[in-house]
């Protein structure tokens, strides 16, 4: 006998179980017209009520109620909740950058005034009012983030190396919780502490350049450790087992194979750990002092910093007070180009001396 198959139905499309997605979507010219909707009806409600606060509120409400409530409509649920979501993530992104922009725009405006070669090649010896410049300022913190890079840097990427490749058991662990506890250490604290150290040699009255780099290692050394250490775990084990089989010792394993490998993320991770420490006031306030002269010895007499020169340009400004806001202003913008500079040369060294994906 002949076995009969049973006729099969092929779905349709108007068959599909309830749930399913619809297969419509809103293009491009639709989704920013109603977010442009969205915001001009926000605008509309805040010029009525003559505020714009209340217009940007609301113009962000009715964006995340028309455009989710109409892709729910028209694509279904699923797609109208990822894109409630993300409007939600974009006005987070939006409100978390307000401030940045702020800053950047309030610095710009304000500094420019003094951006001249005058305040890059003068020092502020006898200027009280108008005049001067911030060169004894940019050379104390070259000189002293210079001084703390060259004592942190070797001890964090050692100490890293440590933890990655040697340490295990107890002292690892205290290793690693005192690493912790000094992320999160207050500035202050490591000025207080230089401050200490070098009194009981040389007195209450000491105030010098490296007093304020040992600071400043204080606090840099914890940002090296991490990043260097987390570059270490980056590297394959592969790599090292490889260099192992071929009779090769750990030691030397670590300085052919593994930091060079990590070579780019540790290069990155240490610039910023630079960018992270160079704008520090405090300590540098406490242990290294301020000056009006330019001072190239890092050993001995107080040393002015770009931190500690805008806060006492601010705070004690002379008379008529604006040239000294003015360069207050100025020297922030100089900290600020000096730090961008910095992450710019991390990334640019990331990307030039990175493993390659292909």
């Amino acid at each position: 006998m002949t076995a009969v198959n049973a006729p099969t139905e092929t779905p349709t499309e108007t068959d599909a179980a309830p749930g399913l997605e619809s297969h419509r979507h809103l293009g491009t010219g639709a989704t920013w017209g109603l977010t442009g909707a969205g915001l001009a009806g926000g605008a509309l409600l805040g010029l009525l009520a003559g505020s714009w606060a209340v217009g940007a509120v609301a113009g962000l409400l009715l964006v995340l109620v028309a455009l989710p409530g109409v892709s729910w409509r028209v694509e279904g649920a699923r797609r109208g909740k990822d894109r409630a979501f993300t409007v939600v993530v974009t006005v987070a992104f939006l409100l978390a950058l307000l401030p940045l922009l702020s800053l950047i725009y309030s610095t710009l405006t304000n500094g420019l005034a003094r951006f001249d070669p005058e305040f890059f090649t003068s020092d502020m010896r006898a200027v009280l009012g108008e005049g001067g410049g911030a060169l004894h300022a940019i050379v104390g913190t070259l000189l002293i983030t210079g001084s703390a890079t060259l004592i942190s840097v070797p001890i964090g990427i050692m100490c890293a190396i440590y933890l990655v490749e040697y340490g295990k058991g107890r002292l690892a662990r205290m290793v690693t919780i005192l690493v912790d506890v000094m992320t999160g250490i207050p500035s202050i604290v490591a000025g207080l502490f230089a401050f200490a150290l070098f009194s009981i040699f040389f007195g209450p009255s000491i105030r010098f350049g490296l007093g304020g780099a040992v600071a400043l290692s204080l606090l840099m050394v914890p940002v090296v450790v991490r990043s260097v250490e987390e570059m270490l775990k980056l590297v394959a084990n592969e790599l090292r087992e490889a260099s192992y089989a071929l009779g090769v010792p750990r030691w030397r394993t670590i300085v052919k194979v593994v930091l060079p490998t990590a070579g780019a993320g540790i290069a990155a991770g240490v610039t910023i750990a630079i960018a992270r420490v160079i704008g520090e006031t405090a300590p540098l306030l406490i242990i290294a002092g301020s000056t009006t002269n330019l001072d190239w010895n890092i050993f001995e007499g107080r040393m002015m910093t770009l931190p500690v020169f805008t806060y006492e340009s601010y705070m004690i400004p002379g008379v008529p007070p604006e040239p000294g806001v003015d360069r207050a202003w100025a020297a922030a913008l100089t900290l600020m180009v000096i730090v961008m500079g910095l992450n710019l040369a991390a990334r640019l060294i990331a990307r030039l001396f990175g493993t390659k994906s292909r």
